[in-house]
Parts: structure tokens; sequence; C-alpha cells
């Protein structure tokens, strides 16, 4: 049995542990340490709380599930934006309707696959934080949450002119991030 108290062992550690003998009590200790941050993101987005526990808890499961199948390098933020897409993938279902799919990963990635996209969703999600208030947020409500200018417009006070400009400007940026932390 595995001792309550590791705080001084590493996230790496914890994962190599549970890949070299596949005790899922190692992922527990990993998972209990990102309970907090994971429930955050999930009341940010979802502004319930009992949804944002919901949801904890199938990011556990689905965490559970992938790192069975895949090595993972950075937990923390792997979780991070496996908590970001699955409440925006919810929230998108509400206003839509859509049957829940994992639109960012498919069945049939081969792991590389599966590692090159969670990168670059990883670089997505960093670039998008750099944007400045107003462009992280209307680009987000547009594309993520695929609202039209006009709600945009409602929600946020911004004037149409102001939206699309954000939106633009928003666009250039996250390319020019993207293409300059690609190549550093």
């Amino acid at each position: 049995m595995i001792k309550a108290s590791h705080n001084d062992i590493t996230d790496s550690a914890l994962l190599s542990r549970f890949y070299a003998d596949q005790n899922k009590e190692w992922l527990g200790i990993l998972l209990e340490r990102y309970t907090l941050l994971l429930l955050g993101v999930c009341m940010k987005y979802l502004k319930n709380e009992e949804e944002a526990k919901d949801a904890v808890q199938q990011i556990f499961l689905k965490a559970l599930n992938e790192l069975e199948k895949y090595p993972v390098t950075y937990p923390k933020s792997w979780l991070y934006k496996i908590a970001c897409n699955h409440c925006l993938m919810k929230l998108r279902d509400q206003k839509i309707n859509v049957p829940l799919t994992d639109q960012f990963f498919e069945e049939s990635d081969s792991p590389e696959d599966h590692l090159a996209k969670e990168l670059n969703l990883t670089l997505l999600a960093d670039c998008l934080s750099e944007l400045n208030k107003e462009q992280q947020t209307c680009i987000t409500l547009f594309y993520l949450r695929k609202m039209s200018y006009q709600e945009i417009v409602e929600q946020t006070g911004f004037t149409a002119l102001q939206v699309k400009s954000h939106i633009q400007n928003g666009k250039r940026n996250l390319k020019l991030f993207m293409e300059k932390k690609r190549i550093n």
C-alpha cells in the first residue's frame, strides 16, 4: 500500500512510478494535487458549482483512461487542457445540441498524432492567454462558443466594430505568438 504523504515526490516521479508498476494509487495522488485547479477551471467556464464538481469527476475518469494509453510529460498543463476542452465542449453542446464528441482527438489518431494535437492545443491555449482581455474574450466567444458578432456585442457591451477589430487583431496576434513560440 502507498503511504498517504507524498508531497516531496514530483509529478514526473509519480507518473514514472505508475508507468513502472501500473498502480493507480500513484495517479490518485497526482490527480488529488490538481483537484482545486480543475475545480477552479470548471467553475470559471460553467459558473455552477455542482456542474463543475461533476465535470472534475469526468475529467478524472478521462485522465485515468488516457494516462494508461499515452505517456504524458507535463501533467499539470495536460490536465488543464483536458478541463478547458471538456468545459468548452459542454458549453458548446448546451448552445448547439450536438452529441458530445471529442473533436480534438479522434479515435483513429495514432499516439504521435494525438501528441502533436495535444502540443498544438497547449500552444494555442498559452498564446490565447497572452492576448489582451478584449481580444481573448472576443476570440473565445466567437470561435469556441460559436457566438455571432451580435451576441458578442450584447454580452460584452463592445460595439460591432470593436468586436470585429478584436477578433481580427486577436487572430493575427495568435498567429504571431504561435509562430514565435514554435521557433523558440
